[in-house]
């Protein structure tokens, strides 16, 4: 009668629950890569500096995210865990703890957009036009960013209670509302006025609040945590165990903006078309990397939770699972990437030029997607059993020790076609410490649980 009553995450068979819990994030995630390339080609078509402006305030908004996801995984990870343990007391103060840092991490980034976006855009370009639409973007994005606090950090907590399904509707929806109201307001259509990049980024905000507003309403209906005043009060421990897993996750997607702006510094020795074939090889790879990071998302809160009622087998076979998910996924991005690179990069209308270097590119960064999908997998493991620092660590030497230095010597040295073996330096890195600390934790961690 009591497993009746346990959470599904607990009893129900592994890979049904790891394929239930996992495609409604993967799903919503690939509806956000493709917002992603339309709302770029939206202000595209409004002028060449617009684009720019936006492109010149991504670091700040990518800041901005790598905070709130990295804050809401460290809530998703103690949540689940204490749920696992039967602690209900301790999970409720995971998710209201969390909802409070949103608030707080919202005040910071209100302070910046009111008084650094000035400053930040100025520092690139002194173009009076460019200052302004950069400036505006950035103004609106940041200060009336405590909607995308709430959104996420609410999706986490239903995603560490085993649903998956509510925050696949609410980003779907806020996705939707944004692709939406991008050309209306941006271009002025049907008599509302023409704003440029500042309607692109009302209707940014304005669709974050629909996705908060349908956050709060689900979480307040979830049975398996009821929120109350005291849960919302900060509390020392919790705040320390949810940055634990968390701060480790920020500083692991801030890395990310380090590495695109130093590749993209890099490549612009060789001409502006090796940036784009750059531009639009990341833009591509979502399409393959963004379900991977869902299914990394599905099996953390299942890990977190068996992990805390001490069931190895379970943990293992999900491991097992996602790796068999992810592997072939990869391998068919791996094939599309390979055999018709040609085809993908058609889709942005690539010169002769940025055909020639995309084809070889797209073909040789794509041999470590294997290893990479490997990787992610079993980052979900470590981020589960609250060891959020070991992908940290895995994250800055794939980056920073391994890859932006090949990337420079390569290019430097020998050209641009070999620049690009730099990413399969920086996988086979990341595989090997992959591997090395996977073996640590199952023997001091996973192995104990059945002792």
């Amino acid at each position: 009668m009591q497993a009746l009553q346990e959470n599904k995450m607990g009893v129900k068979p592994v890979p049904s629950l790891i394929l239930s819990m996992s495609f409604p994030i993967m799903l919503s995630m690939l509806v956000q890569a493709f917002y992603n390339i339309v709302d770029s080609m939206f202000v595209s078509h409004y002028s060449q500096t617009a684009l720019t402006a936006v492109t010149l305030a991504f670091p700040l908004q990518n800041l901005l995210i790598s905070v709130s996801v990295g804050t809401s995984i460290g809530v998703n990870s103690l949540l689940s865990r204490k749920l696992g343990s039967r602690d209900l007391a301790a999970a409720k103060k995971a998710a209201g703890n969390g909802l409070t840092l949103s608030v707080l991490s919202w005040i910071f980034f209100a302070l910046i957009g009111l008084f650094l976006t000035k400053p930040f855009i100025s520092f690139f370009s002194s173009d009076p036009e460019l200052i302004l639409m950069g400036t505006q973007y950035s103004t609106v994005c940041l200060f009336f960013s405590l909607a995308i606090f709430i959104d996420i950090t609410c999706e986490r907590i239903m995603q560490g209670t085993g649903d998956t399904f509510h925050p696949m509707i609410i980003q779907g929806t806020g996705a939707i509302v944004n692709i939406i109201l991008d050309p209306i307001l941006i271009f002025g259509l049907f008599g509302f006025p023409r704003l440029g990049v500042l309607g692109a980024a009302i209707a940014t905000v304005f669709a974050q609040h629909v996705s908060a507003a349908l956050a709060i309403y689900y979480v307040k209906k979830n049975k398996e945590i009821k929120l109350d005043r005291p849960s919302f009060r900060l509390e020392k421990q919790t705040v320390k165990d949810i940055y634990a897993v968390g701060l480790p996750s920020i500083i692991m997607q801030a890395i990310g903006t380090i590495l695109n702006t130093s590749l993209n510094k890099i490549l612009i020795g060789f001409g502006t078309a090796a940036v784009a074939v750059f531009g639009i090889y990341f833009r591509l790879q979502s399409f393959i990397f963004m379900p991977i990071f869902g299914l990394n998302s599905g099996m953390i809160p299942v890990i977190g939770y068996n992990y805390g009622a001490r069931r190895p087998k379970r943990i293992i076979s999900a491991v097992k699972v996602g790796i068999i998910v992810s592997l072939s996924i990869m391998s068919v991005g791996f094939a599309v990437f390979t055999f018709i690179p040609h085809i993908l990069l058609g889709l942005f209308n690539a010169t002769d030029e940025m055909m020639a270097i995309g084809v070889v590119a797209m073909q040789r960064i794509s041999l470590c997607f294997i290893s990479a999908g490997f990787c992610i997998v079993l980052g979900a493991l470590f981020q589960g059993t609250g060891d959020g620092y070991i992908s940290m660590i895995i994250s800055v030497t794939r980056q920073l020790i391994f890859l932006l230095p090949a990337a420079y010597l390569l290019g430097h040295f020998v050209g641009l076609d070999a620049l690009w073996y730099s990413f399969i330096i920086a996988e086979t890195s990341s595989l090997a410490l992959t591997i090395f600390f996977f073996r640590r934790v199952y023997v001091k961690k996973i192995k104990t649980l059945s002792a």
